[in-house]
């Protein structure tokens, strides 16, 4: 009798599991219990493999960046973006661009205040147009969105690892000449649509008001 109940219970050992439930409804449910821990699982590597990956980069950057804006100093790092506010060339290329950097995505639009209401939207346009390619060279200003780059680059570093150099930095140059065309023809809609709607004084106006602005904060500093 002993030896019968021993091999019912061998019998038992080596058959498969019974199912928890034949209701379509509880399996469903324990599927989603099984994975629902997983979803988790897959988040923990992926933000594993940002502290070993990315996060360093990224943190290295902006301490430099910092660093750098403290050594040459908050007001002449001003100066400097206020003089390439001056011309168009450099207003739709060199301020952005140190914007962006400087700053980092979304704080650099900011750098919109030491220009009169007119160029603004320009401005903007030329900025949010380099918060991509900035990410090249310069990950931290835009480390939200670091997947636009990989995008891009992802073929090449498969297909020729070695020409990541050359796509870098075309993609920076390019991005470049993409955002001086873009704030300088976003200026010129924005000149024609004020006079078309009848807004010139009002702009004028506010010119005037920018202009009384930047007058004291100079003289503020000569004091």
């Amino acid at each position: 009798m002993l030896q019968a109940a021993s091999l019912g219970h061998l019998a038992a050992a080596d058959a498969p599991p019974v199912p928890a439930s034949d209701n379509p409804v509880m399996q469903v449910l324990t599927w989603c219990a099984t994975h629902f821990i997983g979803l988790f699982n897959a988040s923990g590597q992926a933000f594993v493999g940002l502290v070993t990956g990315i996060l360093p980069t990224l943190i290295v950057l902006l301490t430099l960046l910092y660093a750098v804006t403290t050594w040459v100093g908050e007001a002449r790092m001003t100066r400097a973006v206020q003089f390439s506010s001056r011309f168009a060339i450099t207003r739709y290329t060199l301020m952005p661009v140190l914007a962006v950097i400087l700053l980092t995505n979304p704080m650099c639009y900011s750098f919109g205040v030491y220009l009169p209401e007119r160029q603004k939207p320009a401005f903007y346009d030329s900025a949010v147009s380099f918060v991509h390619p900035v990410t090249t060279f310069f990950p931290h200003a835009n480390g939200g969105e670091l997947f636009v780059w990989a995008g891009v680059s992802a073929g090449v570093l498969q297909a020729a690892p070695e020409k990541y150099p050359v796509l870098a930095i075309l993609y920076f140059l390019t991005g470049i000449v993409v955002i001086f065309f873009r704030g300088f023809i976003t200026e010129a809609i924005t000149r024609f649509l004020i006079r078309r709607q009848g807004l010139t004084e009002v702009f004028d106006g506010y010119d005037r008001e920018f202009a009384e602005a930047r007058a004291a904060r100079l003289a503020k500093k000569a004091a």
